[in-house]
């Protein structure tokens, strides 16, 4: 039976622990994505592409390239030995051990959009899907159809002989685990049926019953499977589930490989380290253990990891992961521009950013994740919905097939983690917006769209109105069934006081300051200090109070920290929460890369309705050019062929 109560609590990403019956959780509870809609605008304009375009595509990019043969594969295998065929095997149809996920992921993702946007044919073709997994579950709850389907001797290289033999290194079981489970937990609440979940439970159960007990202890050679159990926790209330994530971090070092963050136990480290993908996985579940058992260790630690990141590991797009090798986090302030930033990075950024921001309340969290959004993350997917990026450099030469052997956009990939990773976040992101505490109501993002959220025991409608990010002007109405007394915490970007992240990484030319901007109540200025990046607003809010929020948005030149030799001698520009680059699409004889730019001259910005979807421009003054050159938003390159990017240009001048 559908439990309508759980439905928007496990939606979010991050559920309250109500459902689980825990003492503690964290401190701020986000307003969950299935109170959010996201009407038209830049991002509800980008969620209905993921739905219309990227995720059929998605589906049918699975099938065709066998990632749901394999289920069937190891369905095969199991039924033919069942029957006494005790030899008969079949060989993987694909090339990793992890492609299982790819369809897990997918399942995710639509199965938000089905919370969205019922559609029942949709809802059938997933069905199928979760049939075609279920059949190839061992009776044990095994699932993992690399071994299944050929269970005599390893298929492949990264698979051990046994079980678990070759999870620290390669052979993903567990990471196979923890996505089935995020998936298995977003279908259950978005429609009631518990098909997929069954088959997560019948599998952590196994989980519990080789690790549980202490006896084997295994550090997941590739993290996420914390994440999954605690979504588990919170739908079952099953603190089996959260003490098993628990003993997954704790299974870490130390002594063991850096790549895998296993060099050191998980409370002991300060840096972010090796592969930047598994490393935000892990992050973000000993926030989620942190925050439901009051283990402060683990918070002490990641917050230590993430002063290391955004002081000198974190890109102006807000991608990181700079090196190819390993596609991993490099050493201070090694932020070369031909960067790796993996757009499941990217991804797993904003989730271990938004898992802080609800740790603490505090604004910057969510700066980074506004950042890492309207760059570095939404760069992944083309306007189109079905091309991607795998790498999101900050300068490319036109040619190099640097996106996983394919020179520009791909329709797809070999290894296709991040299409559905980033189509699972971008169909949730609307949980980002808003979150409360108490009777305290934050406002995180901007964009176009209503909520719905319960202040005082009072429902509230919020209805945001704006053409964010292009121009800083956000309309709030605030209608609440009956007059209610509440604070609305509005946040004040980080680029609109002067500060375009929160450490000395990045500065603005000139030390600009951010004091321009204002708020008002019904025409009635709003005046007063902010408290970790908000301004407080506390009143009985009435039925038809409209807050005018304005955050002017100059063009500002940005340069990098001394100690970052990349950006030496360079400079990039930004206008709001928006990074620029420059797109050479006629291939002239300067390169956008060696282009000199006078960073002190004007530069004009202006909006143009039908170039890539809609987008504000800027005019540059380029030494070596008799005309103003233009740049676009670094999430737009690529959109019309194939051409030589910068985001950081020479600089002219003092």
């Amino acid at each position: 039976m559908r439990t309508p109560l759980r439905l928007p609590l496990v939606a979010a990403g991050l559920l309250s622990a109500l459902s689980a019956g825990a003492s503690t959780d964290y401190r701020v509870h986000p307003v969950p994505f299935t109170e959010v809609r996201l009407d038209g605008g830049f991002w509800g304009t980008h969620q209905e592409i993921n739905r219309t375009v990227t995720l059929p595509y998605a589906m049918d990019q699975c099938e065709a390239s066998n990632r749901l043969k394999n289920f069937d594969l190891a369905a095969e295998t199991l039924r033919r030995r069942a029957a006494g065929d005790v030899h008969f095997q079949n060989k993987p149809a694909t090339i990793f051990p992890f492609d299982d996920t790819d369809a897990y992921k997918v399942i995710e993702a639509a199965s938000y959009m089905l919370s969205m946007h019922p559609d029942a044919a949709l809802s059938a073709r997933v069905d199928g899907w979760i049939a075609r997994i279920a059949a190839a579950q061992e009776p044990d709850g095994y699932l993992y159809t690399f071994r299944t389907m050929h269970p005599d001797s390893p298929a492949q290289a990264w698979v051990g002989q046994r079980r678990w033999e070759n999870e620290p290194k390669l052979s993903h079981e567990l990471y196979d685990a923890g996505h089935l489970y995020e998936a298995g937990v977003a279908h259950y609440l978005a429609t009631g049926k518990r098909t997929l979940l069954d088959v997560c439970l019948k599998n952590a159960n196994l989980l519990w019953r080789d690790f549980g007990d202490g006896k084997l202890r295994v550090a997941p050679g590739h993290e996420i499977v914390e994440m999954g159990l605690v979504k588990l926790y919170r739908v079952t209330g099953d603190a089996r589930w959260l003490k098993l994530a628990k003993i997954f971090l704790d299974a870490r070092g130390p002594g063991g490989p850096a790549y895998s963050q296993q060099d050191r136990l998980v409370v002991d480290q300060t840096e972010a380290e090796g592969h930047a993908v598994r490393a935000n996985y892990l992050y973000c579940g000993m926030a989620d253990v942190a925050a439901l058992t009051g283990d402060v260790r683990y918070q002490n630690a990641i917050d230590r990891i993430w002063e290391n990141v955004v002081s000198k590991k974190l890109y102006l797009t807000g991608g990181v992961g700079a090196l190819a090798d390993g596609e991993a986090y490099g050493a201070n302030y090694q932020l070369p521009n031909n960067a790796y930033n993996e757009t499941c990075a990217a991804v797993a950024l904003m989730m271990w950013n938004h898992r802080m921001f609800l740790s603490t309340g505090d604004a910057r969290y969510m700066d980074v994740c506004e950042r890492t959004a309207y760059n570095g993350f939404i760069s992944g997917v083309s306007l189109s919905g079905n091309r991607f990026f795998y790498p999101n450099p900050l300068v490319y030469d036109g040619s190099a097939k640097n996106n996983y052997g394919c020179a520009g956009r791909a329709p797809w990939f070999g290894c296709a983690c991040c299409p559905p990773n980033l189509m699972r976040l971008l169909a949730s992101l609307g949980g980002y917006f808003y979150a409360t505490k108490g009777d305290a109501l934050y406002v995180n993002l901007y964009g176009g769209g209503e909520a719905s959220v319960s202040l005082g025991g009072v429902a509230v409608k919020v209805d945001q109105t704006t053409d964010y990010p292009w121009r800083g002007a956000v309309r709030i109405a605030v209608n609440p069934e009956h007059p209610v007394s509440f604070t609305l915490r509005l946040r004040i970007p980080g680029w609109a006081q002067g500060r375009p992240v929160p450490s000395d990484l990045y500065r603005y030319q000139g030390g600009a300051k951010g004091d321009g901007w204002t708020v008002s109540v019904d025409g009635a200025p709003v005046r007063g200090e902010l408290h970790l990046g908000y301004l407080s607003i506390t009143r009985i809010w009435k039925r038809g109070d409209v807050v005018a929020l304005n955050l002017p948005m100059p063009i500002r030149a940005v340069l990098g920290n001394p100690h970052i030799a990349a950006t030496e001698g360079r400079v990039a520009f930004e206008r709001g929460p928006v990074v620029y680059c420059v797109e050479d699409l006629a291939h002239g004889e300067t390169a956008p890369e060696a282009m000199a730019v006078d960073a002190h001259a004007r530069v004009e910005s202006r909006f143009e309705p039908k170039m890539l979807g809609g987008v504000t421009v800027l005019d540059l003054k380029v030494a070596q050019e008799p005309s103003p050159v233009m740049a676009i938003p670094y999430f737009a390159w690529d959109n019309r062929g194939l051409a030589p990017m910068a985001v950081w240009l020479k600089r002219e001048g003092p």
